[in-house]
């Protein structure tokens, strides 16, 4: 894998963070210190709060106990900044592919956006093939960094995503949100349906994108062992160096799915105030 220009990662911290919703708590009592270009896996079963744990530490969510800090920036006050140097992969309702959409279309648009919403006022001012050349750059950056080989694929670019096997859609999913070269990257169920082989290689992935600089968030069922670990679903919050602990839902909580859907993070956002 060459070489790609990466940012700075995020240090990411946090003391007796929490989480509670109109449903009880989503987690509650976390202590995390990563450093930037670390690679933080959030495991524990479905149910147990994961996903809302990652959406809260990028900003997405609003918590209601305690503190956290992404590169300096207090959650949940700064949310809105966290936002802006944060990027989500793959998060089933808030984040995930379009399966009519071609790996091409996908692209283009992510670069569209990027540029419309991130571009400063003086690169509207270049030329409309600058523009075009300094988008496939960062496309095919993010690409590479993600290990995602178009010429590998049944059709390339033209490939539906339905047609991409499961570790593929992830590289896609990936290189979406590297295009924006986030400081702090975030996955959720990351060896989800992924058969061992398959799994070593996206952790293999994502610790190189941590090697490289970008700070990743990773949720999992099961963490590798040389990672820093936020364990949910725990019985208690006292965590030791490199690894941190959280409780587990409420009663009240305890048989939804921690996979976040819009109408999900609507109501969490309802009870608890948007960033």
């Amino acid at each position: 894998m060459g070489a790609v220009d990466c940012p700075q990662g995020a240090a990411v911290s946090a003391e007796d963070f929490g989480l509670k919703g109109p449903r009880g708590w989503a987690f509650r009592g976390v202590e995390l210190h990563a450093d930037p270009g670390t690679l933080v896996a959030i495991e524990g079963p479905s149910g147990s709060g994961r996903t809302c744990l990652l959406l809260a530490l990028t900003g997405r969510m609003r918590s209601t106990q305690g503190q956290a800090e992404v590169a300096g920036l207090r959650l949940p006050g700064r949310a809105a900044a966290v936002r802006r140097i944060s990027a989500l992969g793959p998060v089933p309702g808030v984040s995930e592919l379009d399966p009519a959409f071609t790996v091409a279309e996908h692209l283009r648009e992510r670069a569209l956006l990027q540029r419309r919403f991130d571009g400063s006022p003086r690169s509207l001012l270049r030329s409309p093939a600058t523009r075009a050349a300094t988008a496939r750059a960062a496309i095919d950056a993010a690409l590479e960094a993600a290990g995602l080989d178009l010429t590998g694929l049944p059709k390339a670019g033209r490939t539906s995503v339905r047609d991409l096997e499961r570790l593929e859609a992830l590289r896609l999913s990936l290189a979406l949100a590297l295009i924006g070269r986030p400081r702090l990257l975030a996955v959720d169920d990351t060896d989800l349906k992924l058969p061992a082989s398959d799994r070593s290689e996206a952790w293999k992935l994502l610790r190189t994108l941590a090697d490289r600089g970008t700070t990743v968030l990773a949720v999992c069922s099961e963490a590798p062992e040389d990672t820093l670990t936020v364990r949910t679903g725990t019985p208690t919050a006292t965590g030791t160096a490199g690894e941190a602990e959280t409780l587990d839902r409420t009663a009240g909580d305890t048989t939804a799915d921690d996979t976040t859907t819009g109408k999900e993070t609507a109501d969490a956002s309802a009870e608890t105030g948007r960033a």
